[in-house]
């Protein structure tokens, strides 16, 4: 049987904090701008600078994306991308960087193409795990079945408005890292991250010895050095996206530009604030 890289994904949030920083992990949908841009795209982030790769599955109605990722999303399913091509991006992705890679994704696919053969295949793929924005953790046993048999982190997401007791709840159920989403509403790049945030963090680490890191609203350095600040990494997804949006379908401008986006933002996370 094989196994995922969930020690891979630990190990490289503890190299992290041992140096004193925040990782960072970027986000990029599978497919876009097709799927061989895509894996390049993520070669590119790697080599900026990124720490783990977070690679969407794309959804015809991803609720907790903007505009941005909506739109990459949309040029992806176009093209028609399917789950087989977002599991040989990341063995593809992995394979090249032998860096952590993680599968992002809206519940409903996995339900539909099945639980054991998805966690299989991600495995086998070399994938370190999956965030799972929408699957709601009293619902998530046999997913986590399946997936520590596999050597694969389950993530969950928690909000601002998460009571304590519920953290707990969450926390306990997850593993590999605990995603805290920075504010309440859809991912984009915004002015601010917020207080909310750091409070989010530190009522988080109070549940559970889980790295907590912060997606939502970072899309540049100054952000970057912020969240790095109070989280244990930061997360960065349409800021990137947008960079390959703008490159309007030049493949190696687009490269560039996430790879330096990439590179900005991991001098951030290790700025001594």
């Amino acid at each position: 049987m094989t196994t995922g890289n969930i020690q891979l994904l630990s190990d490289t949030l503890a190299k992290a904090k041992a140096e004193n920083r925040a990782a960072l992990i970027a986000y990029l949908p599978a497919g876009f701008p097709t799927v061989d841009g895509g894996i390049a795209a993520i070669k590119a982030v790697f080599d900026g600078g990124a720490d783990v790769v977070e690679v969407g599955l794309p959804h015809s109605d991803p609720v907790l994306d903007g505009p941005v990722i909506q739109t990459a999303d949309d040029i992806a399913l176009r093209g028609g991308v399917k789950i087989a091509d977002v599991m040989r991006t990341v063995k593809e992705a992995h394979a090249a960087t032998g860096k952590p890679v993680l599968v992002m994704t809206y519940w409903n696919p996995i339900d539909r193409y099945g639980i054991e053969r998805f966690t299989e295949e991600l495995a086998a793929a070399g994938g370190a795990g999956c965030i799972l924005p929408d699957l709601p953790v009293q619902e998530s046993a046999v997913w986590r079945e399946h997936a520590d048999k596999h050597g694969l982190a389950t993530v969950f997401v928690v909000a601002p408005s998460s009571k304590d007791e519920r953290l707990a709840t969450i926390t306990a159920a997850g593993s590999g890292f605990v995603y805290a989403a920075s504010l309440m509403g859809v991912t984009g790049t915004r002015e601010s991250v917020g207080e909310s945030a750091a409070d989010l963090v530190r009522r988080t680490r109070a549940t559970s010895d889980l790295p907590v890191c912060v997606g939502l609203g970072v899309s540049n350095a100054t952000q970057a050095k912020e969240v790095a600040g109070f989280a244990d990494g930061v997360i960065v997804g349409s800021a990137f996206v947008r960079r390959l949006l703008d490159a309007d379908g030049d493949e190696a401008a687009g490269l560039t530009a996430v790879r330096e986006l990439a590179a900005e933002l991991a001098e951030g996370v290790r700025r001594a604030s």
